[in-house]
């Protein structure tokens, strides 16, 4: 058997066999989900109580746009990093802290040339937010796009095939224009400390289906996907202080950090600069129909899945091949202000403010703040709030 790693782009509709796989994921959940019917004013009540104890988005996150490794030799790798609050990296005050600004530091690093990174994630958005994030996006032209999105959909019900055929379009554009793209699935919601059993139990169902459709639609769509899953939730239930921001809800620094780690690896593999090795059998990495790829993957969290080739096919009897791996996570910190500061383009930049920041990275002297960059006219500040008419903040659902 050949096995050829890589994403190969098929021209099927993927979303509706990841239809199929959010449905087939679904079936063991039907008696539990029959169980809970009775219980309707128990859900209705607990995520209203959730909505009151989730404190509401009222600030965006810091700016991370900028590039970093600017000293570095070589062409800049353009980046954008999409989807909603996790990817915009709300829940922490300073630019090193956010999922953006920790993929572009390691990718410098491991690369040896600069990163220029553009967030257009936007807090608050669902997968049909993704369209005018990658259209804005594809002005960049970029050679890498990382997606995460998918808590928002699971927390306002939005049908998977809805939200993955969103998907869908937004990495196919994507490839299309030439940039790698990897996909980081919908995370476990029954980590989250204000959402209580049984609507803990239903979220964590949901993120679980939806998780498995969407590596089905990205891989056939060309993409890499890492499951997420309750990756962060050992560490969070042991250490809630440390990996929640204040608001409970989302990652702090250093769950960001964890986060950012579990990326990497497929980041650089996708742009063809990770260290291959065959998979491991002992640690269920290996060739698999992409449906059994999708389901395997959203039941174990840090997963990568990629398309691949047997005796030189895309396809056998079950669909598309899926690679499996599970692959080594690759620390992920702050550089010191010479060697990983993100300059900011000239053209964009304004005056930093009168003194460093409190315990912020000292930048030296006549170097501009990455996070006071001006806005073209017209544009909204991509990591916004996203509120729907009248003002008022989409609830729970628009906070992840």
């Amino acid at each position: 058997m050949e096995e050829v790693t890589g994403p190969v782009v098929s021209t099927g509709a993927g979303w509706r066999r990841a239809r199929q796989v959010a449905r087939y994921t679904a079936i063991g959940a039907g008696a539990t989900v029959a169980a809970f019917a009775t219980t309707t004013g128990v859900l209705l009540g607990q995520a209203k109580q959730a909505r009151r104890t989730i404190p509401m988005a009222e600030a965006p996150p810091p700016r991370c746009d900028g590039v970093y490794g600017p000293k570095l030799p070589g062409r800049p790798l353009t980046t954008v990093i999409l989807g909603d609050s996790s990817a915009a990296g709300y829940g922490v005050h300073r630019r090193r802290e956010t999922l953006g600004a920790l993929l572009a530091t390691g990718l410098s690093r491991r690369l040896h040339r600069p990163v220029r990174l553009h967030r257009f994630a936007v807090v608050g958005s669902l997968s049909a937010g993704l369209r005018p994030q990658v259209e804005a996006a594809l002005e960049q032209q970029p050679d890498l796009a990382v997606i995460l999105v998918g808590g928002n959909d699971v927390t306002n019900r939005t049908p998977p095939a809805v939200a993955v055929r969103y998907l869908t379009d937004a990495v196919r554009d994507l490839r299309a224009a030439g940039a790698e793209v990897v996909v980081g699935t919908c995370p476990d919601l029954g980590a989250i400390q204000p959402i209580q059993p049984p609507l803990r139990w239903l979220a964590r169902r949901w993120g679980r289906q939806l998780a498995a459709a969407q590596t089905v639609a990205v891989v056939e769509a060309g993409g890499w996907t890492v499951s997420l899953g309750d990756l962060l939730g050992p560490r969070f239930a042991a250490e809630p202080g440390r990996m929640f921001a204040w608001d409970r809800f989302h990652p702090s620094a250093e769950g960001y950090a964890v986060a950012a780690s579990v990326l990497l690896p497929t980041v650089l593999s996708a742009l063809g600069a990770g260290p291959e090795r065959r998979p491991a059998l002992t640690r269920g990495e290996g060739v698999r129909s992409l449906p059994q790829a999708a389901q395997e993957a959203a039941r174990h969290p840090g997963t990568e899945v990629s398309g691949t080739q047997v005796s030189g096919r895309d396809r056998g009897p079950a669909g598309r091949w899926a690679q499996l791996r599970r692959r080594a996570f690759v620390a992920v910190g702050a550089l010191p202000a010479h060697a990983g500061e993100p300059v900011p383009h000239r053209a964009d930049a304004v005056p930093a403010p009168g003194g460093p920041e409190s315990g912020d990275v000292l930048r030296p002297a006549g170097r501009a703040e990455t996070d006071d960059v001006v806005r073209p006219a017209g544009r909204p500040e991509t990591g916004d709030v996203v509120r729907p008419a009248g003002g008022t903040q989409t609830a729970v659902e628009g906070r992840a």
